[in-house]
């Protein structure tokens, strides 16, 4: 989590009335399939807001320390999809749930 994405990233108030937020950043751990699609972050809590692609789609919160504790195959850990875009809710899921990779 980098300071820039601190800075950038919404609070979970600011989206509270939005009817489809957007998807900010995807982190992602390359040996499970496991995605986390971020919608805003609070800072003092540490605590994400976003659509987990894990066994099910599940939107809800979720926290940095869980992401950073991460360790799988190969002693690899959460990582930052870097050519993520930005995109709404709903065609995220959309994408997900019609089996595309996002």
């Amino acid at each position: 989590m980098t300071d820039e994405l601190r800075e950038r990233l919404p609070e979970p108030e600011e989206i509270r009335d939005l009817d489809d937020p957007e998807a900010q950043v995807k982190f992602f751990h390359p040996t499970s399939g496991w995605s986390w699609y971020v919608t805003a972050f609070d800072p003092e809590r540490g605590i994400f807001l976003g659509l987990v692609d894990g066994q099910f789609l599940e939107y809800g919160t979720f926290a940095l320390t869980e992401l950073e504790s991460v360790s799988g195959a190969l002693g690899l850990g959460v990582e930052r999809d870097r050519h993520f875009d930005p995109l709404p809710l709903s065609e995220l899921r959309g994408r997900l749930e019609s089996g595309e990779h996002v």
